[in-house]
């Protein structure tokens, strides 16, 4: 096994499936998925910066989701799209830390963003005659960016990390991205550390926030049926939650999936297609089910149109 010390300078990433008919039945699925999410978010984004009425705490957050959601898939989908029409596609091994580390850095950062759009709820329902002072434009900002610095910093332990490990002879990803469990099967140099530091930080990066968003929520629950007394008192200010939840609950059955059982090294085919859920999906969803259940959203999202037809 010694002549096979090769240092290995690209990857081939495997992508989803080698079955022809397949290739492009997905190839316009996931086109059509990505589409949906750049024209989606985009509208979104344009809308909270256009909109004066759109100017508070809980549509910025919504507007850097947005804008979250448009790199997290432009991390994944082109390349996978490119892997249905070429087949397997080359990725240096520059490229796949590239890939690794913005995938990392945006879904750490969509977590405590979700987390931090839980906590403006809370307080919107539980304490609004504080809710301006509390969540005053400085103390937004102070968040949001405490959520991208904190998911770069975690993001940037997984690259480091990632690029002290040696490959030689293997160098083919049984995935449409590189992502941290199937390099670590890669590697030919020792992978404990980092397997310990996936299992560990990334598991609390993830548990963290949804921790944050389960109380939130128990608050408002508990803050609505004990200080509310009427049907109406209570149905109203939980609908503007519905969205929120419904975006957390899409974001982390497929985080809870991957991330809670300590990765052992094997990494099943389960993993691909639950990540093919917070990549491809989800991104997708977001701005539907942001404007399908809220009023304002809609309202506002017509004007933007007119104004640019």
């Amino acid at each position: 096994a010694m002549q096979n010390q090769t240092e290995v300078s690209e990857f081939i990433l495997l992508g989803l499936t080698d079955v022809q008919g397949l290739q492009h039945f997905f190839f316009i699925s996931f086109l059509l998925l990505y589409l949906t999410s750049l024209l989606g978010n985009g509208a979104i984004v344009t809308m909270v910066i256009s909109e004066p009425r759109l100017q508070t705490p809980m549509y910025f957050f919504l507007g850097n989701l947005s804008c979250l959601d448009i790199f997290y898939s432009t991390v994944t989908v082109p390349k996978m799209l490119t892997g249905f029409l070429f087949g397997h596609q080359p990725i240096s091994f520059a490229g796949c830390l590239a890939q690794l580390h913005f995938f990392h850095f945006l879904g750490s950062t969509e977590a405590l963003l979700l987390a931090t759009m839980a906590y403006d709820r809370y307080v919107a329902i539980c304490n609004p005659l504080r809710y301006v002072l509390v969540m005053s434009p400085r103390t937004c900002l102070l968040l949001a960016l405490a959520s991208w610095s904190t998911g770069f910093v975690h993001a940037m332990m997984h690259l480091v990390m990632t690029s002290q490990l040696r490959f030689c002879g293997h160098n083919h990803i049984h995935h449409f991205f590189c992502d941290i469990k199937p390099l670590l099967n890669l590697a030919c140099s020792a992978t404990s550390l980092n397997m310990t530091l996936l299992n560990v930080v990334t598991t609390s990066i993830a548990l963290g926030p949804f921790t944050l968003i389960v109380l939130s929520y128990l608050y408002i629950i508990s803050f609505l049926f004990y200080k509310v007394h009427s049907q109406e008192g209570r149905w109203k200010p939980f609908s503007t939650c519905a969205s929120h939840l419904t975006i957390v609950t899409l974001f982390y059955i497929p985080v809870l999936c991957n991330y809670t059982p300590p990765s052992s090294g094997s990494f099943p085919k389960r993993d691909v297609q639950v990540s093919l859920m917070y990549s491809a999906v989800t991104p997708a969803l977001n701005p539907l089910i942001y404007t399908l259940r809220n009023q304002e959203v809609r309202s506002a999202l017509k004007k933007t149109l007119w104004r640019k037809l």
